[in-house]
């Protein structure tokens, strides 16, 4: 059983930055990939990004490439998600998620935190 733990959502103005935390319970964290997911009002939840369990490979959407960076410290049980550049359309509620795997699927979570909201102002 793994609990998670969101934090660091707020209100940003257009260009800013976040960095959103996901505090996580349990000893199975490092057995997990973890990745971000959100959901926009009236929208679909989507994948934001991914990280496997022990490697650090990490997976991005198009949109976040190059502006998102997403990040795990198994020592500490905690994931990251780091947002620069941010756009009015990044606004959402951002949850974190997990999954015993080796492999970092878009899908299929068994574990999901609370979610934090993001606002992003023009």
């Amino acid at each position: 059983q793994v609990q998670l733990v969101e934090s660091g959502g707020g209100l940003v103005q257009a260009g800013g930055s976040l960095r959103l935390s996901c505090a996580a319970s349990g000893r199975t964290f490092s057995s997990c990939a973890i990745s971000w997911f959100r959901q926009a009002p009236g929208k679909e939840r989507e994948f934001v990004a991914g990280i496997s369990r022990s490697n650090g490979i990490t997976y991005y959407r198009d949109s976040v490439k190059g502006r998102f960076t997403i990040s795990r410290d198994n020592a500490k049980n905690t994931a990251y998600l780091q947002m620069n550049s941010l756009k009015p359309e990044d606004t959402a509620v951002y949850y974190c998620a997990a999954l015993q795997s080796r492999y970092v699927p878009r899908s299929n979570y068994d574990y999901w935190g609370q979610g934090t909201q993001v606002t992003v102002s023009s």
